[in-house]
């Protein structure tokens, strides 16, 4: 006996509308019509797919502008205006920002993300023990994994290294790291793999996030990832300096990152935001370059980052508006690379994270169905989520607009 039946549903590379039949929190069957007794509801020919995963945020810093000069509009600015206030951060403070910007991620259709989260001798553990508690408190409609993060460097600050090993032991997930703010790079990235071998975690950093195309920190972390063995396990975001490099440069990094099995997440409202300060003209886009990376095997998504902060002063936590802000930015207009652009915030992201994800038979019943008929709708016209189920229990529904006209 099924549990519920969301029917009449349209799902990516198949021919026709569906039935997902749903059993203990589980898609128990995918048919054309399911003959059952089980209540239904019935989607009227929309978009069912596994949900957005939003490999890249910052809940911990989210929705401080209030708080925050913005000048320059530099990274250098944000960083120094961030440290200033997360100095301020109390634990109810964070978990009120944190919520408000995970509630927005549950409604636009996100069933998972990774949240970097700064441990440090300014933050202390109050953001860590404040993203620990929305974890709990949303788990019924979305999954998230805490990465504990050193924005500030670790040379620098040794006692940040402990910190962040404390962090590990008390329920982060994983390890990330900055190497571009510390004064030795290289030992930031060795001391980061270190503490991720000792947990047994996986590795996310922040790496390249400028537009010199000279001193690339990406051969000293595939180095690290393919001595440690730690292929598939290891990503990273920004890699703007990619962006600034000859095609064949590019092609020959990208090539290590595919055979170290190295993930880039691009972040295209902050690196647009942040880079090219330094112009008066022809403004350079600046995206670490996405397609080029994708042909050579890397895993590539796009994520939000940041949400009303110095780093990015705007965000509503839409990952397909993400997705189409990324395919304006990065050209993009034939149909396969507009489906690769919603991979990015889907089914790559999941690969990232390490997660299972797509809508088969015994798969968990995490469903998000958006008012479009295909996933090229959904991004090329930012079409919107409607309803969502987590486990098979139903999280959020959004109704659709609909015309009030005047009686004839």
């Amino acid at each position: 006996m099924l549990d519920l039946v969301i029917s009449n549903v349209r799902i990516a590379n198949r021919e026709g509308c569906f039935d997902i039949g749903i059993r203990d929190g589980r898609i128990a069957a995918i048919e054309h019509a399911l003959a059952t007794d089980a209540p239904r509801q019935d989607m009227c020919g929309c978009l069912a797919f596994g949900g957005f995963v939003d490999s890249h945020i910052h809940l911990d810093k989210a929705c401080i502008l209030d708080r925050c000069l913005i000048c320059e509009g530099t990274l250098e600015e944000a960083v120094r205006e961030t440290a200033k206030a997360k100095a301020g951060f109390t634990t109810e403070d964070v978990y009120a920002r944190a919520a408000r910007v995970v509630e927005n991620a549950i409604l636009n259709g996100t069933t998972a993300m990774r949240t970097f989260v700064e441990v440090d001798p300014r933050a202390g553990f109050r953001s860590l023990d404040a993203i620990r508690q929305i974890r709990r408190t949303y788990a019924w409609a979305i999954d998230i994994q805490i990465c504990a993060f050193a924005q500030e460097g670790l040379t620098n600050e040794p006692e940040t290294t402990d910190m962040l090993d404390r962090a590990l032991t008390d329920g982060a997930d994983l390890i990330g790291g900055c190497p571009y703010t510390d004064p030795d790079p290289q030992a930031h990235i060795t001391r980061i793999f270190d503490l991720a071998e000792r947990h047994g975690v996986d590795v996310d950093f922040h790496l390249d996030f400028d537009l010199n195309p000279s001193g690339s920190a990406i051969p000293a972390v595939v180095a690290e990832t393919k001595r440690r063995g730690y292929g598939g396990r290891v990503s990273i975001g920004h890699a703007t300096k990619l962006s600034a490099m000859s095609t064949q440069a590019a092609d020959e990094l990208a090539a290590r990152l595919a055979d170290a099995g190295i993930a880039v997440t691009v972040l295209p409202a902050t690196d647009l935001f942040l880079l090219g300060r330094d112009r008066d003209h022809l403004i350079p886009r600046g995206l670490a370059p996405a397609m080029l990376l994708t042909a050579s095997g890397v895993t590539v998504t796009a994520a939000t980052n940041n949400v009303l902060n110095p780093f990015t002063p705007y965000g509503d936590v839409s990952l397909g508006r993400m997705a189409n802000l990324f395919a304006n930015v990065a050209q993009l207009s034939r149909d396969e690379d507009i489906g690769r652009a919603f991979d990015m915030v889907t089914a790559n992201a999941a690969r990232l994270m390490r997660r299972n994800y797509g809508l088969e038979p015994g798969a968990p019943a995490d469903i998000v169905v958006a008012d479009a008929a295909d996933p090229l709708s959904m991004i090329r016209e930012i079409r919107q989520p409607i309803a969502g189920w987590k486990n098979g229990k139903q999280t959020f529904v959004r109704p659709q607009p609909r015309l009030l006209p005047p009686a004839s």
